[in-house]
């Protein structure tokens, strides 16, 4: 049992060490008068290192100020240019960029309202500023960020698999996951679009801790106790959701967004969230309708190892996360 629990927990621990970094860089342009335009570069860091990506801009923008300011997680330059012959048609590159498995989010913003959006890849590195915008684009990166979002937060989706776990009948988990839905939705709006906030290391520090509130409570199901969870399903998920949805508006926000463009990364990374998550429950649903199908009596023993090993991975990640928070 021991050697299997730990087979599981370096498993779950060396996806969880990586979910989490690869997180996209930001580059923003801003117009600030007819020939000034305010550049900022936000770069994640990669464990304790900043991964070596630079920027190249134009020939002809001439730079006149620049700022470096090195923050927990993350390196910003702030720039301040000047564009004599505007930005369009103009191609930016990024040194370093196809040496990495960091994607680079560019948002641009004219003062005439005129907005582009756009995901590099790190197989191609440039991009060319359109001489106009496409909307298209803007749905595309945020849809795929959503979903990326998802299907890369671990803590997130152990929790939505210690809940189904927890849940039974086709109608109870449908009720779950819609009440986690909806909460989380409710709070990735509100603090999105910055009507309500939370620090963000407390909140995955509590995220963590509601992973294994849940934990404990399959062990419990497991010894023929039923937990709150086990007879409320929809109400913790809709309490803990709230919290999740938290979760998520850090990650969008942190991001480094300008403002005026939340509401479409709202509703699009929101939409790309529900879509990676719909997928996950399909597949989990799917593996445990399989199980059930095998005429095999599981030893109890054997029956505790999925929820000791999220137990374990989760108060890992809380105990992580309250260290470095303080």
């Amino acid at each position: 049992m021991k050697s299997i629990s730990s087979i599981l927990l370096l498993l779950f621990a060396g996806i969880s060490i990586y979910a989490h970094e690869v997180r996209p860089a930001y580059f923003s342009i801003s117009q600030q008068d007819s020939i000034t335009y305010q550049i900022v570069w936000n770069v994640p860091a990669i464990g304790t290192g900043i991964p070596k990506i630079f920027p190249v801009i134009p020939k002809n923008w001439e730079i006149i100020s620049e700022q470096s300011n090195l923050y927990p997680g993350n390196l910003r330059r702030t720039y301040l240019v000047r564009v004599t012959d505007g930005i369009e048609g103009k191609t930016l590159h990024f040194n370093g960029l196809n040496k990495t498995l960091i994607e680079v989010l560019i948002s641009i913003k004219k003062s005439n309202g005129i907005q582009y959006s756009a995901r590099i890849q790190p197989s191609n590195p440039s991009y060319l500023i359109p001489v106009t915008p496409d909307r298209f684009s803007i749905i595309k990166t945020y849809l795929i960020l959503g979903i990326e979002h998802i299907l890369l937060g671990i803590d997130h989706l152990l929790f939505v698999l210690a809940l189904l776990m927890l849940t039974k009948g086709f109608k109870i988990i449908l009720k779950t996951i819609t009440a986690f839905t909806i909460a989380h939705s409710i709070t990735l709006s509100l603090a999105a679009l910055g009507f309500v906030g939370l620090p963000g290391a407390p909140v995955e520090a509590v995220i963590a801790l509601s992973i294994v509130f849940l934990a404990v409570e399959l062990v419990h199901n497991l010894n023929g106790h039923k937990g709150l969870t086990a007879r409320f399903p929809w109400i913790v998920a809709f309490i803990f959701g709230l919290l999740h949805g938290f979760g998520f508006a850090s990650a969008l926000v942190q991001l480094g967004l300008p403002q005026i463009d939340i509401p479409w990364a709202l509703l699009f990374f929101n939409v790309g969230v529900e879509i990676g998550q719909i997928a996950f429950v399909t597949v989990v649903i799917g593996i445990i309708w399989m199980l059930t199908q095998i005429k095999h009596s599981w030893p109890l023993w054997i029956k505790k190892i999925p929820p000791y090993a999220i137990g374990c991975i989760a108060s890992f990640w809380m105990i992580e996360r309250l260290l470095g928070f303080f």
